[in-house]
């Protein structure tokens, strides 16, 4: 305890600036995640903002990563999150380099358009159902299949994961729409499944064409080629799913029209 106008014999006196930077030195080394105080004022510790950038991440999912533990923080008494540049930096692969996006790799709609052009005399021939649409109905599959790889290509792209989760479900969407039309136009499932396999085969080709074009490296190109698939398969549920509900639906409104008395001759 100190008292004014001298210290206690044998008791060294220390100025608060001392005192403040051995508690910070101190606090260093205990703090635990989620803890208050303030941290060394020091550049080596960043705000939300400039560690979400660091990071190539929103700060909402880097937010959720402090709350689990993935990344530890330093809160400050005011309640802002303080993250220390040399602990993000290493959740960063030292040999990683970022994948050249998509689009400026050549892989864009118009080039997925005529490739799906170039593969549609082939799908006529193996799915006969398609003869039998009309303009408007052939048109309707050639704008939303336009949609559908544009998202699809937005999602890979896509600088953070709340952007990426965002055009998935946009894209997972036009897929449940897809499976609907189909279903209402009395296409089977099995047929509805073989036309998006005539989706997915084109897109996932461009995608490997496109790695092997701009020199990608093999983690890289895994990585792509992996996450379009699965994310191909979440499509495929998706329209599936929308094709069964939409058929049970329309089956359950002709059963009602059928059992409906007649009306008054």
């Amino acid at each position: 305890m100190f008292r004014r106008g001298g210290a206690p014999s044998g008791i060294v006196r220390y100025s608060h600036d001392t005192i403040e930077q051995s508690w910070a030195g101190l606090m260093r080394f205990t703090r635990r995640p989620g803890q208050s105080g303030s941290p060394p004022r020091t550049s080596e510790w960043l705000g939300l903002g400039e560690a979400s950038r660091l990071l190539g991440v929103a700060p909402g999912t880097l937010r959720r990563w402090s709350d689990t533990g993935r990344v530890r923080a330093f809160t400050t008494p005011g309640g802002h999150r303080r993250f220390r540049r040399s602990a993000l930096e290493r959740l960063i692969p030292p040999d990683a380099t970022d994948r050249p996006s998509l689009v400026r790799s050549g892989v864009t709609p118009s080039r997925l358009a005529r490739a799906y052009r170039a593969e549609a005399r082939a799908a006529a021939r193996q799915m006969p159902w398609l003869v039998t649409l009309d303009d408007a109905q052939r048109g309707w599959f050639r704008e939303h299949g336009r949609q559908l790889a544009a998202l699809l290509l937005r999602y890979l792209d896509a600088p953070d994961e709340d952007t990426a989760a965002d055009h998935l479900a946009a894209a997972t969407g036009e897929a449940a729409a897809y499976g609907r039309m189909a279903s209402g136009l009395g296409v089977s499932l099995s047929q509805a499944v073989e036309g998006f396999l005539q989706f997915r085969r084109p897109f996932l080709h461009e995608l490997s064409a496109a790695a092997r074009r701009r020199g990608f490296d093999t983690a890289a190109t895994t990585d792509l080629i992996e996450t379009a698939d699965r994310a191909m398969d979440r499509l495929l549920v998706a329209s599936m799913a929308a094709h069964s509900v939409t058929r049970v639906r329309h089956g359950s409104d002709r059963a009602r029209r059928a059992d409906a008395p007649a009306g008054p001759s």
